[in-house]
């Protein structure tokens, strides 16, 4: 009689475990464990539930891709890159600034009433204190609407595209506008002034930011950072760059050649894709172990 084989489970059981344990400290921080518990058990009101699309859209494990496009494309507004790279510790603390992007991200979304509310505050403040003189002499600020506007659409636009090219299903259009409008109840609460409510005022907002839009050499360094050294190492640093590459095959050909990023339509379709769906397959895997954690949804964008 042969032996029975061994039982793969317990070794499965814990590369994922320790995969999950490895995107939480990366996206969550140390304050992961707490900020989970505080976000998902706090009693209260909130402002989406679980019928939301919003709620569906920033617990796909695509938001991964999604928020490296969003900075690639945030990126070529000039003045609101000299503002991160005068103010910002995005080099010198990449995580640092991804784990507080999406600590309010995941408050907004699931968090209760109060807590959403507070940390939009805290937001409104550290805005208040980005202020300075572009090269032209005029003066900008963080707080400046239509630099709040920019970036929302930037946002908004990434995580949609993300979302239908790397999901765990596509959005109809009727969700897509509905996801455009709960994203403005946020934004607007943020201080951006009269927030798109439909995907075609997404696509019309972003166009008319398209004069004000170039490659400078902060744009050119934050597409450095996430592209050519990220902050990893081994490994980690391998799957990054295949999400990564997901990000530039998923933005327009005109992002791309301002950026100086290649087009490469066959291969995108034919290898960059594929790749960037199957990581983000695994990822989804790896964050439905919920193990040492309270039995709540992991979503991507969450503490």
């Amino acid at each position: 009689m042969s032996p029975l084989p061994l039982d793969p489970r317990p070794l499965i059981g814990r590369q994922r475990a320790g995969l999950a344990r490895m995107l939480r400290d990366r996206v969550g921080g140390a304050e992961f464990d707490e900020s989970h518990e505080r976000i998902w058990f706090t009693e209260g009101e909130r402002w989406f539930s679980e019928s939301d699309v919003i709620w569906q859209v920033h617990a796909d494990t695509s938001m991964f891709i999604g928020g490296i496009r969003a900075l690639l494309l945030q990126s070529l507004h000039p003045v609101a890159m000299q503002g991160v790279s005068e103010h910002s510790g995005f080099r010198g603390d990449p995580w640092g600034r991804l784990q507080n992007t999406s600590r309010y991200l995941a408050t907004t979304t699931y968090g209760t009433v109060e807590d959403a509310e507070r940390i939009i505050r805290i937001v409104q403040a550290i805005h208040k204190r980005v202020t300075g003189t572009t090269p032209a002499g005029r003066p900008y600020a963080a707080s400046d609407p239509h630099l709040l506007g920019w970036v929302h659409a930037a946002q908004v636009d990434s995580f949609v595209a993300t979302f239908q090219a790397f999901g765990h299903r596509r959005l109809t259009d009727a969700e897509v506008d509905a996801y455009v409008a709960q994203s403005g109840e946020v934004a607007g609460r943020l201080g951006v002034v009269d927030p798109p409510q439909t995907w075609e005022e997404i696509l019309a907002l972003l166009a008319s930011y398209r004069p004000e839009l170039r490659s400078t050499p902060a744009a050119r360094d934050v597409a450095t950072l996430l592209l050519r050294d990220p902050p990893l190492t081994g490994p980690a640093r391998l799957g990054f760059g295949v999400l990564a590459a997901g990000a530039v095959a998923t933005l327009p050909p005109w992002v791309r050649s301002t950026l100086r990023l290649p087009t490469l339509p066959a291969t995108d379709r034919l290898l960059v894709r594929p790749l960037a769906r199957s990581a983000v397959v695994t990822l989804r895997w790896a964050l439905s172990d919920t193990t040492g954690l309270p039995q709540r949804p992991q979503p991507a964008a969450a503490g």
